[in-house]
């Protein structure tokens, strides 16, 4: 193999583990440890580092993955790619390259699963019983989401938030404290909401090219105008929990700055109602939708860690 060819299986791994996407996952653990800091607890550094490097495995496994089998089902080759949607395009140009991102896929996941498995064996009976559901929920969602939840509508739109924005910052925050707390899982359903946001308006330029490979995303069976409406909902609810949750003291006053990203939801929002299914050639409405879901629980952490 020459130098050549080994710099083009570099450059498509890396396009496939999809890194820009990865400063969700860094936002998440954020929160997660910024609610285990606030309890006060000494915080473990290898702990944390093994967090944060299975939640890292968690996100690439899903992304290559996701490339692999989008790439084996023709998708890859009728999606109208955006910067925010429609996979890296990086299999298509280098069809070789195609099962190597596949045993690397598996791979991050195995590593992923062995990290989990420390946690449990290390953590006590109790706390390890508590990591144990979390974990095997997120693996589940990691090895079905391409190919089977994204074939039942109200599953596709909840597994982003159930992964990322519930297990991610709850496992991150029991691991931490070996303890459980009422806070985390409250500050978990705001990334919780505008996660499934992210991904579902992600889902309206692939509508077409998903519905040739027979997926069936929640935009694709209800409709642009529902999803729309769910949109809403869910940018409303995620904001409007911030601001009750300073009001009942649950979260300090300082919180009300992870507010300041809402006009980028507003913006997103106005963008998709204005273009429908047409989103993907005004890619600012998708920046601003992926700018707010990990500002905000980067500043909702921040505002944590300050109070």
């Amino acid at each position: 193999m020459t130098r050549l060819t080994i710099n083009t299986v570099l450059k498509t791994l890396l396009k496939t583990m999809r890194p820009a996407f990865l400063v969700l996952t860094l936002a998440c653990v954020f929160l997660g440890f910024c609610t285990a800091f606030a309890t006060g607890v000494s915080i473990d550094s290898l702990l944390f580092i093994l967090v944060l490097v299975g939640a890292l495995c968690a996100h690439i496994s899903v992304n290559m993955l996701n490339e692999y089998h989008d790439f084996h089902s023709g998708l890859d080759f009728k999606t109208q790619r955006t910067p925010f949607s429609g996979g890296s395009g990086a299999l298509p140009s280098h069809p070789r390259i195609a099962t190597i991102v596949l045993w690397f896929g598996l791979l991050t996941l195995l590593m992923t699963t062995a990290i989990g498995i420390y946690f449990i064996i290390n953590m006590g009976s109790v706390i390890g019983t508590t990591i144990l559901p979390i974990g095997m929920v997120g693996l589940i969602i990691i090895i079905t989401y391409t190919k089977w939840l994204n074939r039942m509508p109200l599953l596709c739109l909840f597994a982003p938030g159930v992964g990322f924005g519930l297990l991610m910052v709850v496992g991150t925050h029991i691991v931490l404290t070996s303890a459980y707390s009422s806070l985390v899982w409250l500050v978990s359903l705001i990334p919780f909401l505008l996660i499934n946001n992210l991904l579902l308006l992600n889902q309206y330029p692939d509508m077409q090219a998903d519905a040739s490979v027979g997926r069936k995303t929640f935009p694709l069976v209800f409709g642009v105008k529902r999803s729309n409406i769910v949109y809403a909902i869910f940018m409303i609810a995620a904001y409007a929990l911030i601001g009750l949750y300073v009001l009942v003291a649950v979260l300090p006053v300082i919180s009300l700055i992870a507010l300041v990203p809402l006009p980028l939801s507003i913006f997103a929002l106005t963008g998709v109602i204005k273009h429908q299914a047409n989103i993907g050639n005004f890619p600012q409405h998708l920046a601003a939708n992926v700018a707010a879901t990990i500002i905000t629980p980067f500043l909702l952490g921040l505002s944590i860690l300050i109070s």
